[in-house]
This record gives C-alpha cells, structure tokens and sequence, in this order.
C-alpha cells in the first residue's frame, strides 16, 4: 500500500515543528529525516485500502449468511431434529 507523499509530508513538517526552539537551526535536515522514517515504518506494515476491507468485509458478510443458512438446513434435516 502506498501512502500519499503529502500525507507524509504534512506529517514530516508537524513533527519537525515540534522540536525544541534550541534545534530549530537543524529543522530541515529533521524533516527529511521524520519524513524518512515515516516512510520506512509505514511500508512496513502489513495495511490494505478502505476499498480492499470493504469488499473483504462484504464476502466474510454473505459467507457468513450462508453458513447460517446451511446450518439451519442441517439441524432441519438431522434426526429428532
């Protein structure tokens, strides 16, 4: 999954604005480096997009249905049921 440069990029320079008053000199070279490891640690994990969990959730829902209506046609047809 790929995540959007300037996502990455507003969240570089908060986090670079965040830093003390005394390291403000070394702001920039802090940027890149958030913006670096953001990046690193992002591509990392293991995510998928909103869409992909929207139509994973839809098959686990109508897979589910059909479980229930499968078990409610075997405990039908089972005997002393």
């Amino acid at each position: 999954m790929n995540f959007d440069p300037k996502t990455l990029d507003e969240l570089a320079r908060r986090l670079a604005e965040s830093v003390p008053p005394g390291l403000s000199a070394m702001r920039e070279e802090l940027e890149q480096n958030f913006r670096s490891v953001l990046q690193s640690g992002l591509s990392r994990l293991d995510l998928v997009t909103r869409q992909e969990f929207e139509v994973q959730s839809g098959v686990l829902r109508r897979t589910r249905e059909r479980l229930d209506q499968l078990e409610e046609r075997l405990r039908r047809l089972e005997p002393g049921a």
